[in-house]
């Protein structure tokens, strides 16, 4: 593990990984090859990038903390590029051309991270979530942790729970459990959607307001008639297909 002195931000997020045993399941879960480029965001104490460098062909590791950026900088062998950037303003299509994902990521960024990480064409990512993030991530309809989160995995990629992780696997020790998740992207999603960001915003509107019936969400935003189905049901009753179909229909009357 590199050696790394530096006063921990919680503001970042910053529960680094210190079981060496973790990372060493992640990276066999991950089925990292010579053949792989990696990206990793926030190495922190470098246990995990450092493992990852031994096993891949290229590893690109984005840390936003200048200070840990320092610590690390010159640390790693030869195939670690190290930058010293905010991964949610980085543009992915200007890194070299990475197929897997592997990460312990800041907690603060799981969201906008993992929506980032599905616009990009990745074969594969394992990363390391809080407990209940992860619950969203795979969560069905119908359950209380359904959420846009669980339909735009859904949509994107194939996605499950590989373990849970203890808390105590960490430094500082964070108030929940966190869970190794493997994504692995769809080559065609599961559905058609006439128009994808429409679905998508359609989807956000829908479940900001979840407790509502859809037919007061869509008089908000949209203009709706009685042929549209669906309209006294709540969000959670829908699967992400029926949301797709609605999210066409919708999309051909605001089209006429």
């Amino acid at each position: 593990m590199v050696s790394t002195k530096y006063n921990m931000k919680r503001n970042l997020g910053q529960n680094f990984l210190i079981d060496k045993n973790v990372a060493l399941r992640e990276i066999s879960y991950a089925n990292i090859s010579k053949n792989d480029i990696i990206l990793e965001i926030g190495p922190g104490k470098g246990i995990l990038t450092t493992l990852l460098a031994d096993k891949a062909n290229k590893v690109i590791a984005i840390e936003i903390d200048k200070n840990i950026f320092n610590n690390l900088e010159g640390k790693f062998p030869k195939n670690v590029e190290l930058i010293n950037k905010d991964a949610l303003d980085v543009d992915f299509s200007s890194l070299p051309d990475f197929n897997k994902i592997v990460s312990n990521l800041p907690y603060q960024i799981s969201s906008p991270i993992t929506f980032k990480f599905l616009d990009y064409n990745f074969e594969l990512a394992v990363l390391i979530y809080q407990k209940e993030f992860a619950n969203r991530m795979v969560a069905s309809f119908g359950s209380k942790d359904y959420s846009r989160l669980s339909v735009g995995v859904y949509f994107k990629a194939e996605c499950e729970i590989l373990e849970i992780v203890p808390r105590t696997s960490f430094s500082p020790e964070p108030k929940i459990d966190s869970c190794v998740v493997k994504m692995v992207k769809r080559k065609s999603p599961p559905f058609d959607v006439i128009d994808e960001p429409f679905f998508f915003e359609l989807t956000k509107n829908l479940f900001n307001h979840r407790r509502k019936k859809l037919k007061n969400i869509l008089n908000m935003f949209y203009n709706v008639n009685n042929k549209i189905p669906f309209l006294d049901k709540r969000i959670e009753e829908l699967t992400p297909e029926q949301i797709g179909n609605l999210s066409n229909i919708l999309f051909r009357n605001l089209s006429v």
